[in-house]
């Protein structure tokens, strides 16, 4: 039976997610030619982003 508090059924009460940011730490790209660093773009890897300043192919930090 439901008391009000969030606890339904089966429920087993609040508070079960990951919290703000959902676990998934921040990851960079880095230049392996140049060392230059940008953020990642969700959706696309590193291996497929070129360098702003050389032009060779990032890899995950």
């Amino acid at each position: 039976m439901p008391r009000g508090d969030g606890t339904g059924p089966g429920a087993g009460g609040r508070g079960r997610g990951q919290g703000r940011g959902g676990g998934v730490p921040a990851v960079n790209c880095v230049c392996p030619k140049c060392g230059h660093v940008q953020a990642h773009q969700r959706g696309k890897p590193c291996t497929q982003t070129l360098c702003p300043q050389c032009g060779a192919m990032m890899v995950r930090q």
